[in-house]
């Protein structure tokens, strides 16, 4: 990772986040007072379950996957999230430990957040309040469509969506072929679609023995847009 903490414009990054973007100069500089970076490596722990929760947090760079664990050892993962977005606002609200894992996937840059300085600015500007209310609604909106997805679609159909998850609908008659990266492996992309590794490889390879996807390692093309979304529907 090559970017340079010591010379990281913390309000400046603030200003690019659409949770702060709102505020004015002086009150991303008094939130920056608050902020913490954080170099984490590939496997870094960033919270166990059962910690306190004291901060919030952005990823700048990299990737966190956010999971729980059994008594087994068993992963289920919850969420992936990569650079620009936060995690751990509602857990933060409601003065009980962390309920989840947190790990890095890879060489990320984390921008943590603290507790004091959140409801510090919520007391200096209650407006403030409906920005982090506003990011907790769509994180909650998001785990809806999860659960919506794994009880009413097929797994065929759920990996189809995170396929084309990034494909605006009106486009894709019009567009040709399609690259996504899986931006980590197959196994934990498998765990946050509910699905088992072994379907998740049956599926895709089913799909590119149909002519609809091109596998290369993480790069995955998709030869037919409008093929893909329609396959397994019926």
């Amino acid at each position: 990772m090559k970017m340079d903490v010591e010379q990281f414009d913390m309000p400046r990054y603030l200003s690019v986040l659409p949770l702060f973007s709102d505020l004015s100069q002086v009150e991303r500089e008094r939130l920056a007072q608050g902020c913490q970076l954080r170099r984490l490596i590939r496997g870094d722990m960033v919270f166990r379950a059962g910690e306190a929760c004291e901060a919030f947090h952005v990823v700048v760079v990299g990737q966190v996957k956010l999971y729980i664990a059994s008594p087994s050892g068993q992963e289920k993962v919850i969420d992936l999230v990569g650079p620009g977005h936060s995690f751990a606002e509602a857990m933060m609200f409601t003065g009980k430990p962390y309920i989840l894992n947190a790990q890095s996937l890879a060489d990320t840059l984390l921008m943590s957040v603290s507790k004091h300085a959140v409801f510090s600015e919520i007391e200096q500007d209650p407006r403030f309040s409906m920005h982090m209310l506003a990011g907790i609604s769509r994180r909650l909106h998001g785990l809806v469509r999860d659960v919506e997805g794994y009880t009413l679609h097929s797994g065929m159909q759920r990996l189809i969506g995170y396929l084309l998850r990034d494909v605006q609908d009106g486009n894709a008659v019009a567009m040709g072929v399609v690259t996504v990266s899986l931006p980590v492996s197959k196994a934990t992309i498998a765990s946050r679609l509910s699905l088992t590794p072994e379907y998740f490889s049956r599926v895709m390879h089913e799909l590119e023995a149909e002519g609809l996807i091109k596998i290369d390692k993480r790069e995955i093309r998709i030869l037919d847009v409008q093929r893909l979304a329609c396959y397994g529907s019926h």
